[in-house]
């Protein structure tokens, strides 16, 4: 199967840098081998919240102080702010309605009911311009009872430190006694079913407004609108008060819920989605990528023009550490770190460590190294990159947005 470019990894990275080729007339394919960090999403994309300790109020302005090995760095300063907007501009067409500017973060809610400094959050969740003013004193928090994975007493806390008298109430439901009665299934996708009906949703409501008469606001976990995003919409227009959602334990609602918009973006579009498969191998000759051999297409090779390498970190096995070494699976690309293994971690736990930062080595166009010279058709994004720590930082989904952006479109730029 010949394709214009195929994307090795079909989580955030892969498919924003799919819908980009795509819009732009690319004959594209995905192949994912399953679930991305999207099913960890708590709602939010975050450009940069962290730098060495200190919290970042302007992303744009404080990329200018990051090492040169960054990603942003390397993307240039000149290029993140249209990079930027035009990543909320992609999500909106995929049909994910964000808030945010690249130039101020605000602040959203976060499971153990702190603020926390972000760039872009969809429009079902709150957003704060300051973390210590709220327009609310007195919030109820509802949760389900036998529904473990939103720890409302954590929540409760922490917005007590913040100024806010909570109280919480734990809702039982006929409509969720069935998956009440396995702990496993007690799941935040499972009780999203649920509500999916509208006569559940309206019950769950009612009960609401009965309960909550004497405060400000109302609080839930982030349980609605799996599949279909205005039943958000519908919960907030049939409860008397404010509504506010905290993210849970994932599996994350919304992040499926992103993952599945933006795949349906992408297959509109003309794209192929190889969902369920790995990649094995590629043919490397005189430093082009040929094609990719997969674990389901057996002896048929998929063939492309370009590659883009987008199959995360650690997390998702972009990068493997065995006892002896960190190397990438795929075409054994350069990796920025060591083999010394005592040099990957810090002996405090607490402190920032190496193998974190560690990634795929690249030119300064984003495309692979091999043996010090580049792999003329194969480029990376994502956080398989190197020279940052996402989760330090808060720039994980930046990186995967604008890197990818950025990949994207080098690859236009090189067709014409």
């Amino acid at each position: 199967m010949k394709f214009d470019t195929i994307i090795i990894g079909g989580g955030l990275t892969g498919l924003t840098t799919g819908i980009k080729l795509a819009e732009h007339g690319e004959k594209c394919a995905i192949v994912s081998s399953g679930q991305s960090a999207l099913h960890f999403f708590g709602g939010s994309f975050d450009l940069l919240g962290n730098i060495k300790g200190k919290e970042v109020r302007n992303p744009l302005e404080s990329i200018k102080s990051l090492s040169p090995q960054h990603p942003y760095s390397r993307i240039g300063i000149d290029n993140i702010s249209q990079l930027a907007n035009e990543a909320s501009q992609l999500l909106t067409r995929a049909g994910i309605n964000v808030s945010g500017k690249a130039e101020l973060n605000h602040y959203v809610l976060t499971p153990m009911g702190t603020l926390k400094p972000t760039w872009l959050t969809l429009n079902e969740f709150d957003c704060f311009e300051e973390n210590f003013t709220f327009p609310w004193e007195k919030a109820t928090i509802f949760n389900f009872k036998g529904f473990l994975d939103f720890h409302a007493l954590f929540a409760k806390d922490g917005l007590k430190k913040l100024g806010i008298h909570v109280d919480i109430i734990n809702i039982a439901m006929k409509q969720l006694d069935a998956i009440r009665q396995n702990p496993s299934e007690m799941r935040s996708t499972n009780i999203a079913k649920v509500f999916e009906k509208k006569d559940t949703l309206s019950e769950l409501a009612q009960k609401i407004n009965e309960l909550s008469i004497e405060v400000d606001a109302v609080i839930l976990p982030s349980v609605f609108g799996l599949l279909n995003k205005n039943v958000v919409d519908d919960l907030k227009a049939k409860i008397n008060k404010q509504v506010v959602l905290i993210p849970a334990i994932p599996p994350s609602v919304p992040g499926i819920r992103s993952q599945i918009l933006l795949r349906n973006r992408f297959q509109k579009l003309g794209g192929t989605y190889f969902l369920g498969d790995q990649v094995e191998n590629g043919t490397l000759l005189n430093n082009h990528i040929q094609d990719i051999h997969t674990t389901n297409h057996g002896n048929i090779k998929l063939v492309a023009d370009r590659f883009v390498l987008a199959s995360g970190s650690f997390y998702s096995k972009g990068i493997i550490a065995t006892p002896h070494k960190i190397y990438e699976p795929i075409f054994d690309l350069e990796i920025d770190g060591g083999n010394d293994r005592s040099e990957w971690v810090e002996d405090n736990f607490f402190n920032s460590q190496p193998f974190m930062s560690y990634g795929v080595k690249t030119d300064e166009k984003f495309r692979a190294l091999k043996n010090n010279t580049p792999i003329e058709n194969l480029f990376v994004a994502g956080s398989i990159l190197g020279g940052t720590n996402p989760s330090q930082e808060g720039s994980g989904a930046g990186i995967c947005l604008l890197s990818s952006l950025y990949v994207a479109d080098k690859i236009l730029r090189s067709r014409k």
